[in-house]
């Protein structure tokens, strides 16, 4: 390596070390800036590479002292130097990556006693590494201390490996294939615990890597009960008995591409039988002490849950032999498991899974055990109405589930011989109330079938169930009392509400099959008058949207509204001619036109970078358009929240002309103040201006000078927020 290179590569090493040694003594007095977070978050991609390099440098170390450089003088000079700068080299970047490590660490999410010795370990990489490559020209550096280094270092970096695997993928990620292979089989049905058995393994599986004592996102801690139930930086996790405002359920059914969608993109994703079970869950009062079978017999928790478990021990008596062990054992493959009900009994479980393997062909293979299924599963798999015929050969079976299949019922009545036959599950097929009408009658021992998430009206389900008394139908999304829930509210799809000329209406909902409903005059949309939502809604003006949810079987959501804002110019510069308050700068003059809207959350970033405020100053803002424009309104988008002082302003004046030094009042408002525990309100102060054509416009918003005596603050200045400026 360049000698003048080497040089700036050792000033390098000193500074980091320098600059790492800074880091750690005032960790908890600095903030990584926003601009520096995405060096941060580079921490994951380059700790590979010192890695690598470090790992090589330190073999090659320990055996320096062992080059015969008598015999080949040539060859010892080449491997020492080689390895100096390698080792200078793993050294540096190992020194960059505990600086990007140390910024990360500063974000939410990241704590706990794993992240400290995830941290340590690599400052002691670092400091290790570059203590070898200043000792390694001293006197008294020796093959002893060589070897001791490396080895030292070695260990360092297995530590720091392991420590950061454990945070990005969670506790006993090397081993946890051999451990689930150990665990214990399944607790029995009538031992089996709804939180312990139910609730809590979907959460190790698919929530616990990243909600865990040591690493805490969003402060949410899902390893205990205790810290389950304290919820999370934004609040409860649940609302007990109330599925349709609990903040799990809205997460985990926010589309995938949201950014707080749960579990993110890239992580193992729910899938709709856990979300189901939650929201049953949630639904039933989240209740962590009780066993399963306390719930009702008809409960939709208990019934879904159910074949998650070995039956429970049970003194029924089956009238068939055994099957084969040879033939039970050959039938088990990648697509599907048989297994036997219980122990030493001859009925046996079947479950099909996979569904890109999924044929007829696959059941005729069960042909060899057709006397001994008693429960078969065939959930989510594109299951045909002629496949049923295949089913009927299953003379025991008792426990049918056909959810989430491709049938429509019309094969039903190929089932109607299994005398045996006490559940039928058919939620999320097309199955018509015109077919179960006509052919459950003919189910001579079925006790129970389940419907939710199909097109059957309430009304209809309670038809069935007048006509057929002896069956339990397990209705609507929770079931547990045949009563649907509330949906949640629709989504904004567009990815801003500021638009120049005109803006196609963008509306989304997380759940299949939903009909949204809207109105822009301001009223309520309802499920009769108002329109259904399509995509060739554009608006071409300011527009207030106010939505609904609705979908047979379940309640309508609550309103969601959404303001649009139109501003046709922006401007080519913009500067303030007064301060902005201290507390809220935001960006400057440019807050106003950078089409970002704040938030009423104080605790939020957004709230730091969208809101400038006005207290002791005027805002008085002024733009300048290359281009002459003509102005017919100006607005600004303000913030309402009198309990705070926070007031809209007092007197905005709307000033322009041709020029900077001479320019004309074209307009003045006066807004509407206001009152004692009003609302807070976020929302756009328009002031008109009869349409004159301008190269300067400047905008004056006065903040209210004293609070009315009313107030709390009464005689105090208001404080005056505004986030967007919109012109025309």
């Amino acid at each position: 390596m360049n000698r003048k290179l080497i040089g700036f590569a050792e000033q390098a090493l000193f500074a980091s070390a320098v600059f790492i040694l800074f880091l750690l003594l005032f960790n908890g007095r600095f903030v990584v800036p926003l601009w520096l977070q995405p060096l941060g978050r580079m921490h994951p991609l380059l700790l590979h590479f010192p890695i690598v390099i470090l790992l090589l440098a330190m073999v090659m170390e320990a055996f320096r002292f062992g080059i015969a450089n008598e015999a080949n003088p040539g060859a010892g000079e080449f491997y020492r130097t080689f390895q100096k700068n390698l080792l200078l080299i793993g050294a540096l970047s190992a020194g960059v990556t505990v600086i990007m490590g140390l910024f990360l660490a500063k974000e939410d999410g990241y704590s706990g006693q794993v992240l400290t010795w995830h941290k340590w370990s690599g400052v002691g990489i670092f400091f290790m590494a570059s203590l070898v490559y200043w000792g390694r020209s001293k006197p008294w550096y020796t093959a002893r201390l060589a070897q001791a280094g490396a080895v030292v270092t070695v260990l360092f970096l297995l530590g720091a490996g392991h420590y950061g695997a454990t945070l990005t993928h969670g506790d006993n990620f090397l081993f946890e294939p051999i451990s689930q292979q150990e665990k214990a089989a399944p607790a029995a049905l009538d031992k089996a615990m709804v939180y312990a058995d139910v609730i809590q393994p979907i959460f190790e599986q698919k929530c616990i890597s990243c909600h865990n004592a040591d690493k805490l996102k969003g402060q949410l801690n899902l390893a205990t009960v205790e810290t389950m139930l304290k919820g999370g930086k934004t609040g409860p996790l649940f609302v007990a008995g109330k599925p349709g405002v609990s903040l799990l359920l809205e997460r985990i059914h926010l589309p995938v591409d949201e950014k707080k969608h749960m579990p993110p993109t890239g992580k193992a994703q729910l899938t709709p039988q856990e979300m189901a079970l939650l929201a049953l869950w949630v639904k039933g009062n989240a209740d962590h002490k009780k066993r399963l079978i306390d719930l009702p017999a008809t409960d939709s928790l208990r019934l879904m849950a159910s074949g998650l478990f070995k039956p429970a021990e049970t003194t029924e008596q089956f009238d068939f032999d055994p099957a084969d062990e040879e033939t039970v054992k050959k039938l088990n493959n990648d697509y599907r498991t048989v297994a036997p009900l219980a122990n030493e009994s001859p009925a046996l479980a079947v479950n099909l899974y996979n569904k890109a393997t999924y044929s007829p062909e696959k059941l005729a293979e069960l042909s060899p055990v057709n006397q001994q299924v008693v429960y078969l599963n065939l959930n989510k798999m594109p299951v045909k109405d002629a496949d049923l015929k295949q089913i009927s050969a299953f003379e025991n079976l008792q426990k049918l589930d056909l959810n989430f299949t491709d049938i429509t019922g019309s094969g039903l009545s190929e089932l109607a011989g299994l005398s045996r036959l006490k559940t039928l599950a058919l939620s999320g097929t097309n199955v018509t109330f015109d077919v179960l009408h006509q052919q459950l009658g003919s189910f001579k021992n079925l006790q129970t079938v389940s419907l939710w998430n199909t097109r059957l009206t309430p009304s209809q389900i309670g038809q069935l169930q007048k006509a057929n008394k002896r069956i339990q139908f397990i209705a609507g999304f929770d079931g547990a009392d045949s009563a649907p829930i509330t949906l949640n509210p629709p989504q904004l799809k567009n990815s801003s509400t500021i638009f120049a000329g005109s803006v196609p209406l963008q509306l989304k909902h997380p759940i299949k099959g939903v009909q949204i409903r809207y109105t822009t005059d301001g009223t309520e949309p309802d499920s009769l008058h108002a329109p259904v939502f399509t995509s060739q809604t554009v608006l071409t003006q300011p527009t207030l949207v106010k939505a609904r949810a609705y979908k047979t079987g379940w309640y309508g959501s609550t309103v969601a509204t959404f303001d649009f804002y139109k501003s046709t110019y922006k401007p080519d510069s913009v500067n303030l001619l007064l301060p902005l308050n201290p507390v809220h700068q935001a960006e400057g003059a440019h807050t106003f036109f950078d089409g970002r809207l704040g938030t009423f959350n104080a605790n939020s970033p957004a709230w730091a970078n969208n809101w400038g405020g006005f207290r002791k100053y005027d805002m008085a803002l002024v733009s300048e358009f290359k281009k002459p424009v003509t102005v017919s309104s100006v607005a600004l988008r303000v913030m309402v929240e009198e309990e705070t002082g926070i007031f809209p302003p007092d007197v905005v004046e709307i000033w322009g002309g041709n020029s900077r030094g001479k320019m004309t009042l074209l307009a003045t408002l006066k807004p509407d103040q206001p009152r004692k525990k009003d609302t807070p309100v976020l929302k756009a102060v328009v002031c008109p201006v009869k349409p004159q054509t301008v190269s300067y416009l400047k905008i004056i918003a006065k903040p209210v000078r004293a609070l009315p005596d009313w107030h709390a603050s009464k005689g105090n200045a208001g404080l005056l927020l505004v986030d967007e400026v919109f012109i025309n």
